[in-house]
């Protein structure tokens, strides 16, 4: 059965290219991810509020650089790009955004972050996903991206504000954290907003 519609991002749009460099106009750097970050990757997590809003838990460095490894190869599967977000003078790690839930037929995406300690309250996550929703909309063509965080969670949904993704309503008992069913907030951003 033909569809009605053609796709709006073809298969290998990503994967025809080498994952970019993305910089943002304030300092900040989204870079692929590379091997030596394992053990700044392997710190964060053991951060308390990772553990509160996060259902993984890095347990060793060697863990974390099988992560690393699977998030290198995301990008040519096209499934869950990742990028270190770092500052662009140091390369000191602060964070880390992604693209999950890729649909390219339908021109979706999902994005996602995390800051370290040492980032939180000074802009970084909604800097990072600012440019990344930017550049997946902008520049490769993505046609809506959504955000989701625990409606619990104030300062995620202050970054998805800041980073101009749209509330658009609640999903009920919608994600499984170590404490139980939460309730998630879902914003987004479209072409044009």
């Amino acid at each position: 059965m033909p569809f009605l519609t053609s796709p709006v991002l073809p298969v290998g749009t990503l994967a025809r290219i080498p994952q970019p460099t993305l910089p943002t106009a304030d300092g900040l750097l989204l870079r692929p991810w590379r091997p030596e970050d394992a053990p700044a990757v392997h710190a964060a997590f053991q951060d308390p509020v990772m553990h509160q809003w996060h259902a993984r838990a890095a347990d060793s460095v060697a863990e974390v650089s099988g992560w690393i490894e699977e998030w290198l190869t995301a990008w040519t599967e096209e499934r869950a790009p990742q990028w270190a977000v770092v500052d662009a003078e140091s390369d000191r790690l602060l964070g880390r955004v992604a693209l999950r839930e890729i649909r390219l037929d339908d021109g979706t995406a999902e994005v996602a972050y995390w800051t370290t300690a040492e980032a939180r309250g000074r802009g970084v996550a909604a800097r990072a996903a600012t440019t990344l929703a930017r550049w997946a909309l902008d520049d490769i063509g993505f046609h809506r991206l959504e955000l989701l965080h625990a409606i619990r969670n104030e300062a995620s949904c202050r970054v998805a504000g800041k980073a101009g993704f749209l509330l658009e309503g609640t999903k009920r008992s919608s994600a499984l954290h170590r404490d139980g069913w939460h309730d998630m907030h879902l914003h987004a951003r479209v072409q044009g907003d």
